[in-house]
């Protein structure tokens, strides 16, 4: 069927919202979260430089240049920087998230634009609308066909960063509307990203924002040196929605409609645990448990639950009540509502392969089960329950209507930075060190262009 030739070409539009975008500023609240965002990754870029998978990433890259791995002595190309901090960044699920998605922009953006701002000594406040930018992409791409992209077997955040990062390096860069067109064509055909890591919670999943980022700045620069990508990238018959979500029929309003009015990406989300972003209302449920009843007098764990999560998060019961490693707990509902309820806060310590083998834990994980509540409002909430069967025959439970850190109930600015200062800590930056990133968040945005080397090793 022939495109009706009255209707915008997505690409395009969005590059023509994004130049009009750059005459207004910015909100002060979509400028704070930029700013937590900086600090977040960092922290947990910091927090897994010494995580086998991270030196994996390293090591496999091949091109040295003058672009900056946090954390790390070797300096690699933009492309290599962007790849590894992506990947470090996103490595053990504990970056931000947005509600209406969900996709993890924070662990794409980042490290693209600081890979751009280095090699192109990008001005600060371009930096900042680069950042708003690629992450207002991410979130506004995941709204076009809610929920389609996991079911059709890819990773949003793979596959939607990739667009993403074209679009805040193309931003930052100021290109023309033309080449940000060409950029978002281009990028298309570099998305990736499946979700077969479920199956055995290998760690390709960890990888995906990392090659999303070095694949948007690849595009971005493949654009700016006259390569051309097709327009209709976005809705084409071929085109990105088709591919990743078996579907050309999205809301495609949704991509540009008062952009750089309404800033969605304002409202990112920063995790207070460790795993999954959805599991994260039962844990808070599992948490107030807790404070009522020990582990050992539990019969039975019930919790409802959104039908569109159960292959990620529940899926198979008998894989999940029993992980097959550290990582794949984190994709378990079970394993994070047994963790909390016997020790509390399910942070990084919660995901060793000595607990994922921790056979408390297995016994009263294999207690948790689901049923689908049809009326879950997920994907626009994050919704937890969890009902508690004693061995006496009384039932306690606890409800939660949506994801602490989220829209409801954001992190404030000093937790991020608590968060932060644990996560250095925890990757063995010393005080120091830490407060130098810190000053370096308060006046990235306004500086003249971004020194990262004092953060090298």
């Amino acid at each position: 069927m022939d495109r009706d030739v009255t209707t915008p070409i997505v690409a395009e539009a969005l590059a023509h919202s994004v130049s009009r975008a750059r005459g207004q500023p910015l909100p002060a609240a979509l400028r704070s979260t930029m700013g937590s965002m900086f600090i977040d990754i960092a922290g947990l870029c910091v927090a897994t430089r010494n995580m086998s998978y991270v030196h994996a990433a390293l090591d496999s890259w091949e091109a040295n240049g003058e672009s900056t791995v946090i954390g790390h002595l070797r300096a690699l190309d933009a492309a290599g920087a962007a790849f590894v901090n992506g990947t470090a960044a996103h490595g053990e699920d504990f970056d931000d998230t947005f509600e209406g998605g969900p996709v993890h922009s924070g662990a794409v953006i980042v490290p693209a634009l600081l890979a751009a701002a280095e090699r192109h000594r990008i001005a600060g406040h371009d930096m900042l609308f680069g950042m708003a930018v690629g992450a207002e992409v991410m979130c506004r791409g995941g709204m076009v066909a809610p929920k389609r992209i996991h079911k059709a077997g890819f990773h949003p955040t793979a596959v939607l960063g990739a667009m993403g990062a074209a679009a805040g390096v193309a931003a930052a860069l100021r290109v023309d509307e033309k080449t940000f067109a060409s950029a978002q064509g281009i990028a298309g055909s570099m998305a990736s990203g499946i979700i077969e890591y479920l199956a055995e919670g290998a760690s390709t999943k960890r990888m995906h924002p990392g090659w999303a980022a070095q694949a948007g700045l690849r595009a971005a620069d493949l654009a700016r040196a006259g390569f051309e990508g097709p327009r209709t990238v976005w809705e084409g018959a071929h085109g990105f929605l088709h591919g990743f979500a078996h579907t050309t029929d999205g809301a495609w309003d949704r991509m540009t409609e008062d952009f750089g009015g309404h800033w969605h990406a304002a409202t990112i989300a920063f995790k207070p645990y460790a795993c999954g972003t959805m599991i994260h209302p039962y844990i808070d449920c599992a948490r107030r448990l807790s404070e009522k009843i020990s582990g050992s007098a539990i019969a039975k764990i019930e919790c409802e639950t959104a039908e569109a999560i159960l292959h990620r998060l529940w899926e198979p019961l008998d894989l999940k009540q029993r992980p097959p490693n550290a990582y794949a707990a984190k994709f378990s509902v079970p394993y994070c509502v047994a963790y909390a309820i016997l020790h509390g806060a399910v942070g990084l310590e919660a995901f060793t392969e000595e607990n994922a083998r921790d056979e408390e834990i297995a016994a009263l994980a294999a207690k948790v089960g689901y049923v689908v509540d049809p009326k879950n409002p997920y994907p626009d909430e994050f919704t937890g329950h969890v009902k508690v069967t004693l061995a006496d025959g009384r039932v306690v439970e606890e409800r939660q209507a949506h994801f602490r850190g989220g829209s409801h109930e954001p992190l404030a600015r000093a937790e991020v930075v608590e968060k932060f200062r644990a996560n250095c800590a925890y990757g063995g930056w010393d005080r120091a060190r830490t407060d130098a990133w810190l000053a370096l968040a308060d006046s990235a945005f306004d500086a003249s262009e971004l020194d990262l080397t004092p953060f090298r090793g």
